[in-house]
């Protein structure tokens, strides 16, 4: 077994060969999108040093930028404490959304209770 096969043997995928993956500028820590990766998908990405990432409504590989031109460069990998959720801390160049915005978590404000003030 390859070093690569090693580490990707430790991810805990889901019932449908998924793990979530939170996708952090590498530099500012900026949260910029989740996506969804299965095995072959994180081998391609820790062997190109480009995020690919598994497309669940298109049921096929996508390399981000490939067609945008607003790529990931990938800077780390780790993998959470339970094992079945990824952090990908990249460089993005252009918006990581493909609604044209830099991050998916711009839009909505649920509105939260803050919990660091006295209720």
């Amino acid at each position: 077994m390859s070093d690569v096969d090693e580490r990707i043997a430790q991810v805990a995928f889901n019932a449908d060969g998924l793990a979530p993956v939170i996708v952090q500028q590498w530099d500012s820590g900026e949260v910029l999108m989740l996506a969804w990766m299965n095995d072959e998908a994180l081998r391609r990405t820790l062997t190109s040093g480009r995020a690919v990432y598994w497309s669940r409504s298109r049921q096929e590989y996508w390399r981000k930028g490939d067609t945008s031109g607003h790529i990931q460069v990938v800077h780390e990998a780790r993998l959470d404490c339970d094992g079945d959720a990824i952090l990908l801390r990249v460089d993005q160049t252009g918006p990581a959304c493909h609604t044209g915005t830099r991050t998916c978590f711009d839009t909505t404000d649920l509105h939260a209770v803050d919990g660091s003030v006295s209720v």
